[in-house]
């Protein structure tokens, strides 16, 4: 277990600091922001499907899964989240987190519930979404079900490389549907390749406040997204 801190972003929104690997869960540009712009514009909205199945690779916050399910309940989107986390935050810090204060929805009561709710079992939220967490580290971690897109939200190459290999990226490659995405903060040139190399194909993304790129990986796409 990690130690952490919790601080404060320049949006105004919140992170955590681990201080054992010198990273951060989030862009000390904005927390808020950057999910917003990296999962959601780059990801959930360029997807067309009213109804998907996301997975996310670590849960953390729970920032990108509160993004998600306001944007299923705002756009009557149906989704299955499942989303995979080794080190779940403890109450104490959770119940700190200042997303639900700050969005116009006053969404704090849905992510405590996002991090209350059981483990290993699917939960209904909303009528518009389903949550599955999965108490597991990613490079032991065997898909049971597709996906139509991912949340690649691990910590980054750097601290953790084991988990941006090829066998990793072609596990998630194989079971993601036709035509699905992954979207990361990502935009290492060894990453990309590594992606490339199961089948991917790669497009370039402009980047949220102080990063200049993100990473769209695709499978099966004919033609670009927009």
């Amino acid at each position: 277990m990690f130690e952490r801190k919790i601080l404060f972003t320049e949006d105004g929104s919140q992170s955590i600091y681990v201080e054992e690997l010198n990273e951060h869960y989030h862009s000390i540009h904005g927390a808020m922001q950057e999910s917003q712009h990296i999962f959601i514009n780059n990801g959930l909205k360029l997807c067309n499907k009213r109804s998907l199945s996301i997975l996310e690779i670590g849960f953390g916050t729970g920032l990108n899964a509160l993004l998600t399910l306001l944007e299923a309940n705002s756009n009557d989107l149906q989704i299955d989240y499942h989303c995979l986390e080794k080190y779940p935050l403890q109450a104490e810090e959770y119940l700190q987190l200042n997303f639900g204060e700050i969005n116009e929805l006053r969404s704090d009561l849905l992510l405590t519930q996002l991090h209350e709710c059981l483990w290993e079992q699917d939960v209904v939220i909303s009528h518009n979404f389903t949550i599955r967490k999965s108490l597991v580290d990613l490079v032991e971690w065997l898909p049971t079900r597709n996906y139509d897109l991912v949340y690649f939200d691990a910590f980054a190459p750097d601290k953790q490389p084991q988990l941006w290999t090829e066998q990793i990226f072609r596990t998630i490659f194989h079971s993601i549907n036709d035509g699905g995405i992954l979207s990361t903060y990502c935009a290492k040139g060894q990453v990309r390749r590594n992606m490339k190399a199961v089948g991917f194909s790669i497009e370039k993304k402009p980047g949220p406040i102080g990063k200049r790129e993100i990473t769209l990986a695709l499978k099966n796409t004919e033609s670009k997204l927009l």
